[in-house]
């Protein structure tokens, strides 16, 4: 019996693909066990009969047998024992396929070719090895982060399958396949790290035309080109490309590039000094800084430097003795004696 099932299910595979090979199996040996059941069992006997054989054979094929329904001859027994084998062979046949088909889904995911179902998630599009490692996992510490790494034909798999926070796609990052496989459309950031800045307007170009209104940062040797970019859409941040920490705080926080090259720029409107608190400066705490600072002078103490070392953001109540240096967001350099005249 099982001989006669195991040559059925080759005579069949070689015809039968896919989940067909299953669903012929079952239906045949339903049809067929169901006619030898109604031959070899009494004519009083319950079990042949239309409404009752479908679930016996359901159960016994599926080897739970309740035992409702049962044969009573002994060619009827070997019978059943045909069901339990036709069920044995379908459910291999079918978890077989079933590993087959999440097998080949997976091997899709890996290589970058199936079409993702994500929304408000970041893009990252260019791949560098090493480089794009480092801005995956800063931009995978907020929780729930969903990103979507895109990546030339020249990148086989997604090369970091272990964080489960990336999903890869693979293709021209130029296309319009690519966009729409990323799900460009429904992001809330796209990165640009192309191979060069003329690589990088490209991509620009084409998320643009994906999702107009999407956050895009773009990762430039040369800052010059921005202007190139911003013809693209004037809202594109531009980032030097060798500061990937400063890409990942923007892609995270839009506008905090802007804050940073207004800090940095000597005609900024907001500037950054120290102070070194002089003798009777009368504070006691970092918090009396912050606020007479805050209010006296449009200031913002960003940091102290103490006997415990550099502190930045320290709680309020840290003490401020004699010599505590203190750094700041200003419009112009506080002296000491201007302090000391102001309390």
């Amino acid at each position: 019996m099982f001989f006669f099932l195991s040559r059925l299910t080759r005579l069949l595979g070689t015809r039968l693909h896919g989940w067909r090979l299953p669903l012929a199996v079952i239906v045949l040996v339903f049809l067929t066990s169901w006619l030898a059941m109604a031959l070899v069992e009494p004519a009083g006997s319950e079990i042949a009969a239309p409404g009752n054989y479908w679930w016996y054979f359901v159960v016994t094929a599926a080897t739970v047998g309740y035992g409702d329904f049962f044969p009573v001859s002994t060619a009827g027994h070997v019978v059943g024992t045909y069901v339990i084998v036709g069920g044995i062979v379908t459910l291999t046949l079918l978890f077989s396929r079933l590993a087959d088909y999440l097998q080949s889904v997976r091997g899709k995911r890996l290589r970058g070719v199936v079409a993702l179902e994500l929304a408000d998630h970041v893009v990252v599009l260019g791949y560098a090895p090493g480089r794009t490692e480092r801005l995956l996992a800063e931009l995978a510490v907020e929780p729930g982060t969903r990103i979507a790494l895109c990546a030339w034909d020249e990148v086989p798999q997604n090369p970091v399958p272990e964080n489960p926070a990336v999903s890869f796609v693979r293709g021209d990052l130029t296309n319009v396949d690519v966009m729409t496989r990323a799900s460009v459309g429904r992001a809330r950031t796209v990165v640009l790290d192309g191979r060069d800045d003329n690589e990088t307007l490209a991509m620009a170009v084409a998320v643009d035309h994906a999702n107009p209104g999407v956050h895009m940062v773009a990762a430039l040797r040369d800052l010059g080109r921005r202007e190139n970019l911003r013809y693209v859409n004037p809202r594109i941040a531009c980032v030097q490309w060798h500061m990937p920490s400063l890409i990942t705080e923007e892609a995270a926080d839009p506008g905090l590039t802007e804050v940073y090259t207004d800090l940095m720029s000597a005609g900024g409107h907001g500037n950054t000094y120290s102070l070194q608190l002089p003798a009777g400066h009368g504070f006691t705490t970092f918090g009396d800084c912050q606020v007479h600072l805050g209010r006296t002078f449009c200031a913002t103490v960003l940091a102290l430097r103490g006997p415990d070392g550099l502190r930045v953001n320290p709680p309020w109540d840290t003490p401020v003795p004699e010599g505590t240096t203190l750094y700041y967001v200003g419009r112009s350099r506080i002296g000491s004696a201007e302090l000391l005249a102001a309390r």
